[in-house]
């Protein structure tokens, strides 16, 4: 099902589809080759509308309620693991192809994947690589690209936020999880026009579900490195300019780069850089991808 809905800056088209246990939530902005974004966190569907808004210049770009997350409301109480994940996103991709006019119906899609969301992509990377032409892998929490040693730490900290989240509820475990992923909620620089989601009754369910769940299926994920240096999808690592670089979902990146021989991209802001920097965050994205005609370069490669 796909509706139209007017907004002031772009038009947006919002649908579901059917998928085993859920109704998922889509919207899809603009025209062009099909870009997908997955979001971090707690992000929904609207996480990241002002990125979106400008990207949809160059690209259809499709945003989404990951499972469990604001209007993609489970069905049942089936475990949810980064393959379901994964699944879900092809499922939105392959939607939104069957109903394009243009060379959204046409090509591979390219995607953006942000944090959980860029492990989503790479697991979509590896097991539908006929869907992706290319894909940005913004600062994964994918401990198993690390040494041993680091990932059994990394896995510590997560499961330490997820235990204060189980003792204190989602708002104590936001400090724990903000130093694990080095966001520092009272000092985040932004563009002077960013607008910040509002932390609302929505968005403290998704946190909920987010760490309730969510966690979960990240620290028991496992995908064999030597899969991602076989797929043939255009793998393009990213962290932001403000990660420190000693926090593990950059380190994260650092190894995704060197497993696929690639140059690490350097994104404007933080881990959340797609909504504190969304007119520089999106000319990153285009210039990582190759659309940069018309704007100003925004990547540092490293």
């Amino acid at each position: 099902m796909t509706i139209p809905l007017e907004d002031s800056a772009t038009t947006r088209r919002r649908g579901t589809v059917a998928l085993p246990g859920v109704d998922l939530y889509y919207e899809a902005r603009g025209s062009g080759p099909l870009l997908l974004i997955s979001e971090s966190g707690e992000g929904d569907a609207g996480r990241s509308a002002m990125l979106a808004d400008r990207l949809a210049r160059h690209y259809t770009v499709v945003t989404y309620d990951r499972r469990g997350l604001s209007r993609s409301v489970p069905l049942d109480d089936r475990p949810v693991t980064m393959e379901t994940h994964a699944r879900d996103a092809v499922g939105v991709i392959d939607a939104v192809r069957s109903t394009g006019t243009d060379r959204s119906a046409a090509e591979p899609a390219v995607m953006l994947g942000c944090s959980i969301g860029a492990v989503i992509g790479l697991h979509v990377a590896v097991q539908h690589p006929d869907r992706l032409a290319a894909l940005i892998v913004h600062e994964p929490v994918a401990p198993w690209l690390l040494p041993d040693h680091e990932a059994a730490a990394h896995r510590a900290e997560l499961q330490h936020c997820q235990d204060v989240f189980h003792e204190q509820g989602w708002r104590a475990a936001l400090a724990p999880m903000a130093e694990t992923l080095g966001i520092d909620p009272a000092n985040q620089q932004t563009e002077p026009d960013a607008v910040l989601p509002a932390l609302d009754d929505q968005r403290a369910r998704n946190f909920s579900r987010f760490l309730g769940v969510d966690f979960s299926a990240i620290a028991a994920d496992r995908l064999d490195p030597a899969t991602l240096r076989e797929t043939p999808v255009r793998i393009l690592p990213a962290a932001g300019a403000l990660t420190p670089t000693t926090v593990f979902d950059r380190r994260c990146a650092e190894h995704l780069a060197r497993l696929r021989n690639e140059q690490l991209l350097e994104f404007p802001g933080g881990h959340n850089g797609n909504m504190t920097h969304p007119s520089a965050y999106a000319d990153a994205v285009l210039a990582a991808l190759g659309r940069a005609e018309g704007t100003r370069s925004t990547v540092n490669i490293h």
